[in-house]
């Protein structure tokens, strides 16, 4: 009898235990991957290891099915601590076994919480709004920084364990359907290697920088279930370290493939948007494309090897051919080098330009630099920390606002080099500072806008105040901070003026400003 049979048998004798001893629970429901068997008993789902060994992983014995329940609880823990409970040992024999009972282990499970059924992000992506989306940026940026960087893990993240599992993808398109999809394929592969040459060394760099860290490794919305409104990020990859060993950018570049396959592209902005001012990892945007098309080719074979299984119906081979499709033309998307341009924006504290930047930024979209977030990233201090201090004193001094828009141009010219437009949120009150960014727009030979936001002094006032009150923005702006605002602004020069489009206070149809800009941009 084969290894699988016994396993069979055993999740068959699992399913009668837990219906002797949980008779009230309504039955057993067992669910298979390719991979494990889940039994969902009560309250509880019990996750066994098939004994496969697929070369990828080796599940074959039973210390190593043990050995991989253990790292998947650890793993997985880090994430979902009260989903994943315990690792617990299965005695007695594959007709009559018993779990926690004493004799002769034959078998681990891994007991895990029971969520319940439709709680998938997959199955209902109409639940991810602005909300969830900045709560999920917070939540991986936060796992990301809090991931032990040991140093340079050898061989795992290096340039030629990255481009691997991007040419194997083509491979095995290829040896399942030959020739037939070249005309797509091709064109891929040759971007692929072609980018892959010019970011070897920044794959390299980023590898010792301590990017490459034990990350989740299998992050899209298929691992994410919700418990309410709060995301649980769960089914993190145990068995291959080369696949959870990344960096951090080509983790979030899944989750954002993900989004975007789900039509909810916006959101994925607003995750994005979210995640870099968080991280500060606006360096990452070089490689982003680059990960996403990987992403995107990793979704196209696993439709395509679903695709050639045998049994399956008309129907599903219709909807298998259509997902591989349109993974496909993701990748093909990533591969265009997408519209920059440099928006700057120009107002007082209180003119909304940071309410309207973030707006904008999901609907052009475009990459937002915020420099109340950056002032006090140079200061070593959290986004919403008060740094204590008076109107052009401490953070605020000329020399480190000088520092600060300094940083903002050096972001700003990372980003529009990786092929983003960019929306730079600041109060550009002065010449000095508007300059060095018409100069960079020059430069690059692309679009540049000022966003002028003109509210009247009495609004402002009572924004400045009511937003000091709340207490939970990054501006420390208040009403002595605006009155000297007032008293050593700058007006836009003439030329200045002939770049700009005036905002107000009024209600503003996005859509219609977005449609202005991005004709003014060539868009």
């Amino acid at each position: 009898m084969s290894a699988i049979q016994v396993h069979r048998r055993l999740v068959a004798g699992l399913a009668r235990w837990f219906a002797w001893q949980q008779p009230e629970s309504g039955g057993v429901e067992v669910i298979e991957t390719h991979i494990s068997t889940v039994l969902l008993a009560g309250c509880y789902a019990y996750k066994i290891k098939k004994p496969v060994d697929l070369g990828f992983l080796d599940f074959s014995t039973l210390d190593r099915r043990r050995f991989c329940c253990l790292e998947e609880l650890r793993l997985n823990s880090r994430l979902a601590a009260d989903l994943y409970l315990d690792v617990v040992a299965i005695t007695g024999n594959p007709d009559q076994p018993e779990i926690g009972g004493i004799g002769t282990v034959i078998e681990y499970a891994l007991k895990m919480r029971r969520f319940p059924d439709g709680s998938l992000l997959s199955q209902q992506p109409e639940r991810l709004d602005e909300a969830l989306a900045d709560r999920l940026a917070r939540e991986i940026a936060d796992f990301h920084a809090a991931i032990a960087t040991p140093g340079i893990v050898p061989f795992y993240g290096a340039p030629e364990q990255v481009l691997q599992p991007m040419l194997q993808n083509f491979t095995q398109i290829r040896s399942l359907s030959g020739t037939a999809y070249d005309a797509v394929l091709a064109p891929l592969q040759q971007w692929t290697l072609a980018t892959y040459r010019q970011l070897e060394p920044r794959i390299s760099e980023r590898r010792r920088e301590g990017y490459v860290r034990e990350c989740h490794g299998d992050l899209h919305l298929g691992n994410i279930a919700l418990d309410g409104d709060r995301p649980i990020l769960f089914d993190g990859i145990e068995f291959n370290p080369e696949l959870r060993w990344i960096d951090t950018i080509s983790e979030l570049a899944f989750l954002l493939m993900d989004i975007e396959e789900k039509r909810r592209s916006p959101l994925g902005w607003r995750l994005l948007n979210s995640y870099l001012e968080i991280s500060g990892d606006y360096r990452g945007l070089e490689l982003l494309r680059f990960y996403q098309l990987y992403r995107a080719m990793v979704r196209a074979k696993v439709e395509a090897i679903r695709l050639h299984q045998t049994g399956v119906t008309a129907a599903e081979r219709e909807q298998l051919q259509a997902e591989f499709f349109t993974y496909l033309e993701n990748a093909r998307s990533y591969t265009g080098e997408g519209r920059a341009a440099l928006l700057i924006t120009h107002g007082f504290s209180g003119s909304g330009k940071s309410t309207l930047s973030e707006r904008l930024s999901m609907e052009l979209p475009a990459v937002r630099i915020r420099s109340d977030v950056e002032r006090k990233r140079l200061a070593g201090l959290a986004a919403d920390a008060d740094s204590f201090s008076a109107p052009a004193a401490g953070i605020y001094t000329p020399e480190f606002s000088a520092r600060t828009y300094q940083q903002l141009l050096m972001l700003a010219q990372v980003v529009l080099k990786a092929g983003y437009g960019v929306i730079v949120d600041a109060a550009f009150l002065k010449c000095r500072e508007r300059d060095p960014f018409t100069m960079l727009a020059l430069e690059l030979g692309l679009p540049f806008l000022i966003l002028d936001f003109q509210v009247s002094d009495e609004v402002l006032r009572n924004r400045v105040r009511a937003r000091r009150l709340h207490g939970s923005d990054p501006s420390e702006a208040d009403e002595k901070v605006l009155a000297h605002q007032f008293r050593s602004a700058e007006r836009l020069t003439a030329s200045e003026r002939k770049r700009s489009v005036a905002v107000n206070g009024q209600e503003l149809q996005l859509s219609a400003l977005a449609k202005q800009i991005q004709a003014y941009c060539g868009g």
